[in-house]
């Protein structure tokens, strides 16, 4: 029997640094721009897929999740560009432009046994879901949240004790839009020590934990979503 495979490449290492040199680094360190091998490039992709045999003949039809080729083209070689989270817009809004519906079924996540590590989650109901596991993992979660404009005077401001660092920016702006510069410059500098004070009433609890080092010999599964 003959198996068929993609034919899968990596970018030499002196190409990814000129793409990098040339494109820059986003707000994580990482290359604004990457090459990839369209064979080497794949994604989750749920929807209606037709199976066929070696004659071309229709096997069956499923709706599921596949882990298949993201591009098309999967013979050459394409130039991917990092994106911010927000230019896609809400997590809601996200999903609702790009999820679709074959039968009433969005695809939903693969059915798969547990196993000893968690290989696939996916976000629903507000929550993140994943197939689980027959031991315990430490999960690692690296997010953004982006919080919601403010239009109106009666807007909740989502970050506790924010208020006297926006009412000194707020003034200063105000200030600085009539012409009192001095002023602008006073309140702006009340401004950064409220900030200041804010940030330190979050960040010196975490600094007073007692922290234990692990022996060179303990070793512990982290996921990465």
């Amino acid at each position: 029997m003959i198996l068929v495979t993609r034919e899968t490449h990596e970018a030499p290492a002196s190409v990814q640094e000129r793409v990098a040199r040339a494109g820059g680094r986003n707000r994580f360190g990482e290359p604004n721009f990457r090459v990839v091998w369209g064979g080497s490039r794949l994604a989750w992709i749920g929807g209606r897929w037709t199976d066929r045999d070696a004659h071309g003949n229709i096997t069956r039809e499923i709706i599921e999740l596949r882990h298949v080729p993201k591009y098309a083209a999967t013979e050459r070689w394409h130039i991917e560009r990092w994106t911010p989270p927000e230019s896609y817009g809400a997590p809601a809004q996200w999903y609702a432009q790009t999820t679709e519906i074959e039968d009433g079924s969005g695809g939903g996540m693969l059915n798969l046994q547990p196993s000893s590590y968690s290989r696939l989650w996916e976000w629903r109901e507000d929550k993140i879901n994943l197939i689980g596991a027959t031991q315990g993992i430490t999960v690692r979660v690296r997010y953004e949240k982006i919080l919601p404009v403010l239009t109106l005077g009666t807007d909740p401001v989502q970050i506790r004790s924010a208020t006297d660092p926006l009412a000194f920016a707020t003034a200063a702006l105000a200030a600085r839009s009539r012409g009192a510069r001095a002023l602008a410059a006073d309140l702006l500098g009340n401004a950064q020590m409220a900030t200041e004070k804010l940030i330190e009433r979050y960040v010196r609890p975490e600094q007073a934990k007692a922290r234990r080092r692990k022996p060179y010999s303990y070793q512990r599964r982290v996921v990465y979503l």
